[in-house]
């Protein structure tokens, strides 16, 4: 199984693709999406999110600056206001 994250700024979708987890920088302190996990939404604080493409890989870091994350039915969108590229 895998969950679908896309990684959006008011400008640009970032990142669309399947992967296995995603570590988000939320205000309220970092949290892990897998596939299935409950919907919830949260501000996201300036930080890295840790993308990891599959089971027991290395995590893939990008810098982001404020915005929010939604975890729904479908997957986690992170809405950015900045990339750091």
């Amino acid at each position: 199984m895998a969950l679908h994250f896309e990684l959006v700024t008011p400008t640009r979708l970032v990142r669309s693709e399947d992967v296995h987890m995603v570590v988000v920088p939320g205000t309220e302190g970092e949290f892990g999406v897998l596939e299935g996990h409950a919907p919830v939404m949260s501000t996201v604080r300036d930080g890295t999110v840790q993308v990891y493409r599959t089971e027991g890989a290395a995590p893939e870091t990008i810098e982001v600056r404020g915005g929010f994350a939604e975890v729904s039915a479908t997957g986690l969108t992170i809405l950015a206001e900045r990339v750091e590229d």
